[in-house]
């Protein structure tokens, strides 16, 4: 039942230390402030690292060549390895039961790019036709290189956006135009988007037209590959570092190098890299937990200290009102209504205040790593009920100490 008088001797009571009060209910907020928004953070971390991990296949594993550091069946240490065709077939026939797509790639250096009388200074890549998939990337004009291109070793190219945007400004579309590479015309077939931008400021052929034009041979730089997809995050770990260490086995043993040597061999795998780098954000956000929960401790401390100064302020008051045949529940209801009045106006402002923060300007905050850090409103919402609940315990003490009072020994008090 709604009770008018007990609520104007809250607010008597309010109005009499509006400084105390103030300050209460502000170590109340910040904390439900700090909290809210470390958390934001923490999720704009895990959004930063998703969007990272999207700009390539979830599954992408690479594989580059080193120099061998050890002696190895009379081989010296210090010997360049070079990846060829033979390489790359093998691996794919190998695991073919594994692989979803795969693509080498071989750099194409020390060559002239020109588009009319205008010089590219853009990289080339000679690529296989599966590569657009492993890049996760889109095509906004034409197509990708396809297998009657590499097949064929077609004089065709790909372009990144970046390059359709600051060279082929003056037609409506660069696809159907030519290239020159080294006075070799390439026909551009596509225009490439990707969510990495160094992708867009790259050239792409195929690489068995880099090999046979390009005087690259059988050799190439770059072994990519991706994993067919399993049912969960962990099951992709697991079988994405079983497939590194067993094609890092098997290219050890096609060029003689030490099973132990960590430097002639090098593979990385996006699926052992997200699993780390989401074992540091809940390191993290663990953290942040920490930090937000024990302010927020601090704040109901100083709720239950303030409640304790209110009790022993209105003792005399306490006595009278028992003298008068007040009930110990109603003297608990008392002191309960204010501490619970005084955290849930705290906490829901500090709530709203942190949320409208992150709403404004979570979206336009531009650092690595970190994207549009936000929190969920039930997390938030129920965070503030727990500390609602917590406050009721901060005044219960107080209120149980109040209704304990000895009426004579409160009628004594000045």
């Amino acid at each position: 039942m709604f009770d008018i008088e007990r609520w104007q001797e809250i607010f008597d009571t309010i109005r009499k230390n509006k400084l105390r009060t103030f300050l209460t209910g502000l170590s109340v907020a910040s904390g439900i402030f700090i909290l809210v928004i470390l958390l934001g953070f923490g999720q704009g971390m895990r959004n930063g690292i998703e969007q990272e991990f999207k700009q390539d296949a979830s599954t992408s594993i690479e594989v580059w060549p080193g120099v061998t550091s050890k002696e190895y069946k009379g081989m010296n240490p210090g010997r360049s390895i070079q990846f060829v065709n033979e390489n790359f077939e093998s691996s794919n026939a190998l695991f073919d039961e594994l692989i979803e797509h795969e693509s080498s790639r071989m750099f194409v250096r020390d060559v002239n790019v020109n588009y009319g009388k205008e010089s590219l200074v853009y990289s080339i890549q000679g690529v296989s036709h599966k590569y657009q998939f492993i890049e996760n990337a889109g095509m906004i004009e034409g197509r990708f290189l396809n297998y009657p291109d590499q097949n064929t070793a077609a004089k065709v190219a790909v372009i990144g956006k970046k390059i359709r945007t600051d060279v082929f400004t003056e037609v409506d579309s660069p696809v159907g135009e030519y290239i020159e590479i080294s006075g070799i015309p390439f026909k551009i077939v596509g225009v490439l988007k990707d969510n990495n931008e160094r992708e867009e400021e790259r050239i792409y052929i195929p690489v068995t037209t880099a090999q046979r034009v390009f005087n690259g041979g059988n050799r190439i730089n770059n072994m990519f590959f991706t994993l067919n997809p399993v049912k969960n995050f962990d099951l992709a770990v697991a079988q994405a570092i079983d497939f590194k260490e067993n094609l890092k086995a098997h290219l050890q043993e096609q060029h003689t190098v030490a099973p132990d040597d960590t430097s002639a061999v090098n593979v990385w795998s996006a699926m052992e890299e997200a699993k780390r780098y989401y074992g540091l954000t809940n390191n993290i956000k663990l953290f942040f937990w920490f930090v937000g929960v024990c302010t927020i401790i601090a704040g109901v401390v100083g709720v239950s200290n303030i409640m304790l100064i209110v009790v022993k302020e209105r003792t005399r008051e306490i006595g009278i009102r028992k003298a008068l045949g007040a009930k110990p529940w109603s003297i608990v209801a008392m002191i309960l209504h204010e501490a619970i009045f005084v955290t849930a106006i705290s906490g829901f402002g500090g709530l709203i205040f942190s949320m409208a923060l992150l709403e404004v300007i979570g979206p336009h905050i531009e650092i690595d790593y970190v994207v549009n850090p936000s929190v969920s409103f039930n997390v938030a919402f129920t965070t503030v009920i727990v500390l609602i609940f917590a406050g009721t315990l901060a005044g219960f003490f107080p209120a149980w100490r109040a209704a304990r009072v000895h009426t004579i020994e409160a009628l004594r008090d000045e």
